[in-house]
């Protein structure tokens, strides 16, 4: 095992580099019983302290495990127009 080595932006006195996200991404969140996207936020107990449990709408499973898929622009544009969302 070699010498470890100051990385350049230490030694030019800069802010660390942080990796972007790329733009326009967004996340769709999925029951992973049924598949269905009519998902929610399970809100009980005191106001600011969530339980991280979801509920689904359609076959009322509840859950911490959702299903999250990270979708292009272009692609949840696509899926909003096959779910008869109106786009404004």
């Amino acid at each position: 095992m070699g010498k470890l080595t100051t990385p350049d932006w230490i030694l030019k006195g800069g802010k660390k580099p942080t990796k972007k996200k790329e733009k326009g991404t967004f996340k769709i969140r999925k029951c992973p019983k049924c598949g269905s996207d009519e998902v929610q936020v399970v809100l009980t107990g005191e106001e600011g302290k969530g339980t991280g449990e979801w509920e689904c709408k359609k076959c009322k499973w509840v859950g911490r495990n959702i299903v999250m898929d990270e979708v292009s622009e272009e692609e949840f544009m696509k899926y909003l127009d096959e779910k008869g969302e109106e786009v404004a």
